[in-house]
């Protein structure tokens, strides 16, 4: 696309979507949960149809030669699509957050004072692999009235654009005209120029993928731009630890998906509980080929595991490795993944309270579990219906963003004649 039509295209994006916020913003809750109920029956009922396009970008991924965990985030399957479906009904029973009044006041002179809740505006979401992110961030947007500019990977053109085009149908029967957009064409620069001219039109950008996506979006954008840039999480085994307990949360953290961004990336176990703890970790991760990057004190407990470098407590894997380190105790593992981590997500298995208010108190991560798979760290999981993505900023949203994240608020005042003196 040259440079004309190139700007041409995304004018009429922007405009669009300004427009379409406009019409989102006074939309009521019962229609919008109308159109979620019909979403989600939709979707289901075309399941045939989106496993077939899902398929066509499958086939396409294998002759790429794609890895494992990238065509595993692309794979939908009926269980999936099903997912999808129970997250637009859950979207729908979450109560309305615009229009909430947070809090109220009067002031001395008799002015009453609200802080309510409103939409962000306009929200364009840049996505790679994992088609299910269409659905849940439509339904996420059309339940807080935000207006969503989606733009996914060009892996997962095909599907997509299924889902895409079965919700927008539902909306148009029920009289929405423009309540979202999908950008169809694969060009690169579509991008760019969104992120650079979209200042007065974009209110709110979100990157989800890879941690090049993620910093390039972040460079070049003139929006703002909330984001993680990778997930590496912990879980931290205390010597108080039931092991049986460990087991099956550390097993299920690295090997349930490996290829998403809550799944354990490197595991701490305290030195008095390794010696027993470890070997029967190693003897479960060899039932899924997971390759161990040990520390030296690891390593003398398991001779088989590989040197770790320094690079591997920093790294997000996406796949069947794990960089284990054995620690003298919570303060140590604590401080390691204060230097290391992602701010993402961190466990720590523990029958200690006192290891447990400490480990949660100083670990600045975004979510900081105690006894618990980092698996639990999604939107679905945490009962918000699913999520816009996961932040690991400080402002304005932290950890898994649902609905009430995708507002901000303003203050209305009312009077009966007063001025100020």
């Amino acid at each position: 696309m040259d440079k004309h039509n190139l700007h041409k295209y995304c004018q009429k994006i922007l405009r669009k979507s300004k427009e379409g916020s406009f019409r989102l913003n006074s939309l009521p809750t019962r229609l919008k949960n109308r159109i979620l109920l019909q979403m989600a029956k939709a979707l289901w009922q075309k399941k045939d149809y989106i496993l077939c396009q899902n398929h066509k970008d499958l086939v396409l991924a294998q002759k790429l030669n794609l890895s494992a965990a990238f065509i595993d985030r692309l794979r939908l399957d009926r269980k999936r699509v099903k997912k999808m479906s129970t997250s637009l009904k859950e979207i729908a029973a979450l109560q309305d957050p615009v229009g909430e009044i947070m809090e109220s006041w009067r002031r001395p002179n008799g002015i009453l004072i609200k802080k309510v809740r409103v939409p962000l505006g306009v929200i364009f979401i840049i996505y790679e692999s994992r088609p299910n992110v269409t659905a849940d961030c439509i339904g996420l947007c059309l339940k807080s009235s935000n207006y969503v500019i989606l733009r996914g990977g060009k892996e997962s053109l095909n599907s997509n654009r299924a889902i895409f085009d079965i919700l927008l149908r539902v909306a148009h029967k029920n009289g929405l005209d423009n309540p979202f957009y999908l950008v169809g064409r694969p060009d690169r620069d579509i991008i760019d120029f969104l992120l650079q001219e979209g200042v007065g039109f974009i209110d709110l950008v979100i990157p989800r993928g890879g941690e090049g996506l993620i910093k390039r979006v972040t460079e070049i954008s003139r929006v703002p731009v909330l984001k993680h840039y990778k997930g590496v999480c912990h879980i931290y085994v205390d010597e108080s630890a039931d092991l049986n307990k460990a087991l099956k949360i550390c097993l299920n953290a690295k090997v349930q998906r490996p290829g998403v961004c809550n799944a354990m990336e490197t595991l701490l176990v305290h030195k008095d509980i390794a010696p027993r703890f470890l070997p029967l970790l190693e003897k479960e991760y060899q039932k899924y080929h997971v390759e161990l990057r040990g520390c030296s004190r690891t390593r003398k407990i398991i001779p088989a595991a590989k040197r770790a470098k320094e690079g591997d407590w920093y790294s997000e894997y996406l796949d069947l490795i794990l960089a284990v380190k054995v620690v003298e105790n919570v303060e140590e593992a604590v401080a390691h993944i204060n230097k290391y981590g992602s701010l993402h997500t961190e466990s720590i298995i523990s029958r200690k309270k006192k290891n447990i208010d400490f480990f949660q108190r100083n670990v600045l991560s975004s979510c900081v579990f105690s006894n618990i798979s980092t698996r639990f760290s999604d939107g679905g999981e945490f009962g918000l219906g699913a999520e816009i993505g996961i932040s690991t900023d400080k402002l304005h949203a932290r950890g898994p963003m649902g609905v009430r994240e995708l507002t901000t608020y303003k203050y209305l005042a009312e009077g009966n004649g007063q001025i100020r003196t």
